[in-house]
Parts: structure tokens; C-alpha cells; sequence
């Protein structure tokens, strides 16, 4: 399967892929972990902002895979201190707020991330009902 690379978002930063669609049965859409940079470059100072961009990024994936936050099953986030839960959560609510859901989900402090800037990142991994394998994708990466 193609990797899912939205192209309005910011590429990534080494030899990966934003996300993958897997058949058969259920589909699963893994993305990779998504940091708190915008498309144009900006990284913005609060956690919380970051936390928006990168769920905003998983939901440009997730659609490129023919999903949404709805067919997520499982979140992986990471922050760089203990003082980034809050800001992170307010923001994961919002984008789960729509959807019903309540995947299973890990938050882990770490020690930092590619740059330090860099106070968030968050990978998600959703499952798809139906034999569809065909999901629209973004420019291959």
C-alpha cells in the first residue's frame, strides 16, 4: 500500500511516511507521529497550540485514508514535561468531542524531540470498517 501523504501539510522530516493504510477485513490507518508545526513552519510556543496542529494533521491523513477521528482506535502522545498534560488534553478532547469515541490512548513524558522547540507529538491509529482498500491518497512521500 502507498504511504499517506497529505500534501498540505509539513512534510516529514526524515525517510517516513505520515501514515499507512492497511487491509483487509477492517483497515488500519498508523500515522506517524505528528509534531505541533503548521504547514508554513510555524511551531507555536503553548502545547496546547501544538497539540491542535498535530491532531489537525492526523485529521488531514485520516481523511486521505478515507477516515476519520471517529475511526480512531488507539492515540500514542508524548510530552516533554509534566506540565504539558493539561494543554494537551484540552486540545485531544476537542478532537475527539464530535466523534463519541474514547480510544484506548498513551501519554508518556520524554526527554525531548528533534528540536526543542518541539513540546508535543501525538500518532494515532485507526481502523476502518468495510472491504474498501482503495483510500483516496495525498502525494506519495
Amino acid at each position: 500500500m502507498p504511504p499517506l501523504t497529505p500534501s498540505d501539510i509539513a512534510p516529514p522530516f526524515a525517510r517516513y511516511s505520515h501514515g499507512f493504510a492497511v487491509p483487509p477485513g477492517s483497515r488500519l490507518i498508523l500515522t506517524s507521529g505528528q509534531l505541533g508545526q503548521r504547514a508554513d513552519g510555524v511551531i507555536p510556543p503553548s502545547v496546547e497550540e501544538q497539540s491542535a496542529i498535530c491532531f489537525s494533521n492526523i485529521d488531514a491523513i485520516l481523511a486521505a485514508g478515507g477516515a476519520s477521528a471517529a475511526d480512531t482506535v488507539k492515540i500514542n502522545a508524548f510530552v516533554t514535561d509534566r506540565e504539558f498534560f493539561a494543554g494537551y488534553m484540552a486540545a485531544r478532547d476537542r478532537w475527539l468531542a464530535a466523534s463519541g469515541v474514547r480510544p484506548a490512548s498513551t501519554l508518556l513524558i520524554v526527554g525531548g524531540f528533534t528540536r526543542p522547540e518541539f513540546l508535543v507529538e501525538v500518532e494515532v491509529i485507526a481502523a476502518v470498517a468495510g472491504s474498501d482498500t482503495s483510500p483516496s491518497r495525498g502525494s506519495g512521500g
